[in-house]
């Protein structure tokens, strides 16, 4: 079963609970942009594709909310493009 991506708002941050470990995004909200500061995977979970997992819950969020993302983190603007998600950037 898939896990499932959480907006722990208390946090300002996405998670993704792979296990005993969590990969998150840290985020702000601003009006109806979702600014993406920092993708961090636990050394462990890192090339087993947790952080795009967790990326896909992103955006869904995004696309859910009818909000833009500001990906500062190079990571999910890499990861954002070359899953062809442009039409979220704002």
């Amino acid at each position: 079963m898939a896990q499932a991506v959480t907006d722990n708002r208390a946090m300002n941050r996405f998670e993704l609970a792979v296990g005993t470990q969590t990969v998150f995004a840290d985020y702000r909200r601003n009006g109806r942009t979702l600014v993406i500061s920092y993708v961090e995977a636990p050394p462990s979970l890192r090339g087993t594709g947790a952080a795009g997992r967790l990326m896909e819950g992103v955006v869904e969020t995004a696309r859910t909310e009818g909000l833009k993302i500001v990906p500062l983190c190079g990571y999910a603007a890499m990861w954002i493009r070359r899953n062809r998600h442009d039409d979220l950037l704002a």
